[in-house]
C-alpha cells in the first residue's frame, strides 16, 4: 500500500521502507545526519571543556558598602526595604503610614495599578526629552519633592541631602515650615537649585510674615501654602509607637536601636533636632501643632496672602473641582492636588481620579493655573499616567524619604535615577519623546 505525502508538510507520516536505503544525501553530494535520524552535532552530549566554561565563571568578590546596597535598588520599592531595615521603627511609621486605617494612601495607590497604557508604534523615540516648564521656570524632570517635616529625624543628612540632590537633578525642592534644617542653610546647600517654601498660615500674621519675607530673602520662588490642615489627622502607627520630636531614649526605643546602630549613632552625634523655620518658637511640639493647623482659615486669608507674597503661589490640599477653580479665582498662580499623602482625612478623594475633571474644568475656564498632582507616586509610570492625564508636574515624599532613609543624599540620588529611569521607558514604550506629546488618549482609566 502506497502513502501519499502532501509536499511541504513536516507533520505528514512517512511510509516505512522495507529496505535502509542508506544515509540521506543532499544535492551537493553530503551525507545529512538529521535526515537519517541522528542529532545534530550542537544536541549531542559531551564532556565541557575548560576553555567552554572560563568565559561563564565570573565570580564577583561580594559587595557590602551603601553605594553597592544603592546600585542593587531597582525600585523604589527596594528602597523602602531597605530604609524599614535601617531606620527605627518609629520615625519608620511617621514617613510610611498615614491617617487612620490608611485608606486613601493604599486608594491612591492603587489607582496608578488601575490604569492600562495605550502605546503608539514605529515613533521615533531614540531621544527622550523629560524637561518642562513649571511656574515660570524650567525643570529638568517633570517631578520635584515636596515638603515633609521633621526630615532629619527620617536620616540625619534630612533637608540638606533633599535640596542639593534636587539640584543636582535640576528639579525644585520644597522645604517645609516644620522642616529640620531653616530656610537660609538649604540656600547655602543648595546654592544652584531652585527652592521653594511650604507656608502654614498661622493666625499670627507677624509669624507668618516674618516667615514669608525670610524665604523671599533665601531665593525662593514659589510659596506653597498648605489648607487641608484643619486640624490634624489621626495617625494611629504615631499613636502606637509613641512616637515624639526627637525621639526619646525608651526601653522600646533602646532595643529598636540594636538593630539599627548606624541610625542612632548619626542621630546622637548630630545637632539636635529642631523646627529650624520657626526660630522664635519656644513651645512645646503639641503646642506648634495646634499654632500650626489654623481652624479659621478662609479665602480671605488666601487674599491677604496674594497680596504679601510678590512671587509665585500655589495652594497645595486641593480634593474639590470647586476647590480648585476658587483659589485659582483668588490669585493662586498653581493648585496641588493632594489629600496630604492620606495623613489627614482618611477616605478623602484620590488626587489621580480627581485630575481628569479637574484639567477640564480650569481649561474651561481659560486658566493657565498649574496643576500638580502628588499622593501615591511609587514609580516613573504613575508621574507620566498623571501628567497624560492633565498634570503640569508631580511631586514626591515618600518616594524620595524612602531614598533619604536608605542611604542618605546618595539614596535621595537614587529615587530619583530610578523615577528618572522608569520615565524614559514609558515614555519609549509609549512611542512619546516629549511630555508635551502626553495626551489622555495614552491612558485609559480601567476603574474608579
Amino acid at each position: 500500500m502506497t502513502h501519499t505525502v502532501p509536499p511541504g508538510n513536516p507533520e505528514a507520516p512517512t511510509t516505512p521502507a522495507a529496505t535502509d536505503p542508506g544515509p540521506a544525501v543532499s544535492a551537493s553530494g553530503h551525507h545529512t545526519a538529521a535526515a537519517a535520524g541522528g542529532l545534530p552535532a550542537a544536541l549531542k552530549r559531551r564532556v565541557p571543556k575548560y576553555a567552554d566554561l572560563a568565559p561563564l565563571m565570573q565570580f564577583k568578590k561580594p559587595e557590602f558598602s551603601r553605594a553597592a546596597r544603592l546600585r542593587r535598588a531597582s525600585t523604589i520599592w527596594d528602597l523602602r526595604d531597605m530604609a524599614k531595615r535601617r531606620t527605627p521603627q518609629a520615625p519608620f511609621d511617621y514617613t510610611d503610614g498615614a491617617a487612620e486605617a490608611e485608606i486613601s494612601l493604599r486608594r491612591a495607590r492603587q489607582a496608578f495599578l488601575d490604569i492600562e497604557f495605550r502605546p503608539g508604534v514605529l515613533r521615533d523615540v531614540s531621544s527622550i526629552d523629560l524637561s518642562t516648564d513649571i511656574l515660570g521656570g524650567p525643570s529638568r524632570l517633570p517631578v520635584g519633592i515636596a515638603p515633609t517635616g521633621f526630615t532629619r529625624m527620617m536620616q540625619s543628612e534630612g533637608e540638606y541631602a533633599g535640596s542639593q540632590a534636587a539640584a543636582a537633578a535640576g528639579i525644585p525642592y520644597t522645604l517645609s515650615t516644620m522642616g529640620t534644617a531653616s530656610l537660609e542653610d538649604v540656600a547655602a546647600a543648595a546654592p544652584t537649585g531652585r527652592n521653594w517654601f511650604q507656608l502654614y498660615l498661622w493666625t499670627d500674621r507677624e509669624r507668618s510674615l516674618e516667615l514669608i519675607q525670610r524665604a523671599a530673602a533665601a531665593g525662593n520662588d514659589t510659596l506653597m501654602v498648605t489648607v487641608d490642615t484643619a486640624v490634624a489627622g489621626a495617625r494611629l502607627r504615631d499613636v502606637r509607637n509613641g512616637m515624639t520630636i526627637p525621639p526619646a531614649l525608651t526601653l522600646k526605643t533602646v532595643l529598636d536601636a540594636s538593630y539599627r546602630p548606624a541610625w542612632w549613632f548619626n542621630f546622637l552625634t548630630h545637632e539636635p533636632l529642631t523646627f529650624a523655620s520657626l526660630s522664635r518658637y519656644t513651645g512645646t511640639v503639641a503646642d506648634l501643632i495646634n499654632a500650626m493647623f489654623d481652624p479659621t482659615l478662609t479665602f480671605a486669608d488666601l487674599d491677604w496672602l496674594r497680596e504679601t507674597w510678590k512671587g509665585k503661589l500655589v495652594v497645595k490640599g486641593i480634593q474639590t473641582v470647586e476647590d480648585a477653580r476658587k483659589v485659582v479665582d483668588h490669585g493662586a498662580d498653581g493648585i496641588v492636588l493632594s489629600n496630604h499623602g492620606g495623613r489627614q482625612l482618611d477616605r478623602a478623594p484620590i488626587p489621580f481620579h480627581l485630575l481628569p475633571e479637574v484639567s477640564a474644568a480650569l481649561k474651561a475656564d481659560h486658566s493657565d493655573a498649574a496643576i500638580i498632582l502628588d499622593t501615591g507616586i511609587m514609580n516613573g509610570a504613575d508621574i507620566i499616567a498623571a501628567l497624560a492625564l492633565g498634570a503640569d508636574f508631580t511631586l514626591i515624599g515618600r518616594a524620595y524619604l524612602y531614598g533619604l532613609m536608605a542611604g542618605g543624599r546618595a539614596g535621595v540620588d537614587r529615587a530619583l535615577q530610578i523615577l528618572e529611569k522608569d520615565m524614559e521607558r514609558t515614555m519609549a514604550l509609549l512611542g512619546v519623546s516629549r511630555v508635551a506629546d502626553l495626551t489622555p488618549e495614552h491612558v485609559r482609566i480601567l476603574r474608579t
